[in-house]
């Protein structure tokens, strides 16, 4: 069986007051839209039919390349924009029909959706819920059989209809062939001039066709975000979401509330992640790390064993037993290998540092290949621009490189040579060999006093 999803992505959310379709507006991370493609495809649809309109071409950047796009050109309510898919949908198919804005819809109840409109043979299938005040929501009414019977707007409620809690979460299932049949004969005879998709469930109970509603989703799932406001609760619940899943995987987080972790990051068990720390985009933390207060980590790898102290780390990778920070900060291409320490106000960037090497502090080190066991002083700086290009440093194995040097590229220091605390290279270094680059120091008697009395005339 073909499972296609058809996503309502078309509106342009004027209460978010922004230039941005609504829809790309990101939950921990991620694109509302996207969120509710990942967790489609999770459940098992294999194909997906974004509906387009507002900046569309926005929108359409943001989406995995192998989503179909139908557009919508008209806003002319949900029955139309699925219309608008109605090329894509096949006689064989089951169609779930979603919302780009409701990002916090969960896999397992796609996946319990699914496997009840199959088992009890439904021609459509409606996702509901149960809430104590549903007013302002459709209410899902049942016949004797507790099929589903009709869905009705508050507005045309009667005053008994309106005291059922069961409502409408606007999430669909339908056979492929009988929707393209029921979209032929919807109309738009209405006060607002729409065509609405809940008119297909009153076409196919006039044929005589079943179709149920499965009562099996929460309130916090099916939350529309429509403003900023809505935009900030359903970060805060995807953000306990996300918490909670690692602390059940193993990892212990040691303040829920203060530690922000995106939704495609991946972490060991036995890590522990101190109160503060960010955790964004695909980055991949290893096991028994710990990740300290107020470290921020984007899209890079970090291995087993490793501690990262109150650090910033940018699309960069860290091997195994290996410590980084305080106030480090790695940015792109950083590629640090296993037992290395970077320290405290030590900055990489665009470098390789293989194992064992270490820089301890108050070091600059860029566009630079580093050895293994290298030792990095206190001060020293990769002077790799000119003002124009950027040039390349290789310190090979076991060098040592004193306090305060500046190695200016184009350069090669070659295994096990030194080069003295205070020293600007500036030409490459021969194996072994020690390097020393500054004037000899001159001291002159009475500068000082010299120096006062010339001032004071």
């Amino acid at each position: 069986m073909n499972f296609k999803a058809i996503i309502l992505a078309a509106g342009k959310g004027t209460r978010m007051k922004s230039k941005y379709p609504k829809v790309i507006h990101k939950v921990c991370g991620k694109e509302m839209v996207n969120h509710v493609i990942n967790v489609s495809k999770k459940s098992g649809v294999k194909e997906i039919v974004a509906i387009l309109g507002h900046e569309s071409e926005v929108v359409k950047e943001k989406l995995p390349k192998d989503t179909m796009i139908a557009m919508q050109t008209e806003q002319l309510g949900t029955g139309h924009a699925v219309m608008m898919a109605k090329d894509y949908i096949n006689e064989d198919d089951t169609i779930v029909v979603l919302c780009g804005d409701t990002p916090l819809v969960r896999e397992e109840t796609l996946e319990r959706l699914f496997a009840y409109h199959i088992d009890n043979e439904y021609h459509a299938t409606v996702l509901t819920t149960k809430v104590s005040n549903p007013t302002g929501y459709g209410r899902i009414i049942r016949d004797k059989n507790e099929d589903l019977l009709k869905i009705v707007e508050q507005k045309d409620a009667s005053e008994e209809e309106k005291l059922v809690e069961e409502i409408n979460s606007g999430i669909y299932c339908f056979n492929g062939k009988t929707l393209r049949e029921s979209l032929d004969l919807i109309d738009n005879n209405n006060a607002q001039g729409e065509y609405y998709l809940t008119d297909t469930i009153k076409i196919m109970r006039d044929k005589g066709q079943k179709v149920g509603a499965y009562n099996g989703s929460t309130i916090e799932e099916l939350m529309g975000v429509n403003s900023r406001v809505e935009l900030s609760r359903a970060e805060e619940i995807m953000r306990r979401r996300i918490n909670e899943a690692h602390m059940v995987n193993g990892v212990t987080i040691i303040d829920v509330n203060s530690t922000y972790i995106e939704a495609d990051v991946e972490i060991g068990n036995d890590t522990i992640v101190y109160p503060g720390a960010m955790l964004k985009g695909n980055t991949k933390i290893g096991s028994n790390c710990t990740i300290g207060m107020n470290s921020s980590i984007t899209n890079s790898q970090i291995g087993d064993y490793t501690e990262v102290e109150n650090s910033t780390i940018i699309d960069s990778i860290v091997g195994e037993n290996t410590t980084v920070g305080p106030y480090a900060y790695l940015r792109p291409k950083s590629n640090i290998g296993n037992n290395v320490k970077i320290g405290d106000f030590v900055e990489v960037k665009n470098a390789t540092i293989e194992d064992n090497s270490k820089a301890s502090h108050l070091s600059y080190i860029g566009d630079a290949h580093v050895g293994k066991n290298v030792n990095i002083g206190c001060g020293v700086v990769f002077v790799n621009y000119d003002g124009k290009n950027k040039f390349k440093s290789v310190v090979k194995d076991g060098a040592f490189i004193g306090s305060n040097s500046n190695l200016v590229a184009p350069i090669t220091v070659e295994e096990d040579a030194f080069i003295a605390t205070g020293s600007t290279i500036t030409h490459d270094v021969p194996k072994g060999a020690l390097a020393v680059a500054r004037q000899r120091q001159v001291i002159k008697e009475g500068w000082v006093e010299k120096k006062n009395q010339n001032d004071n005339k």
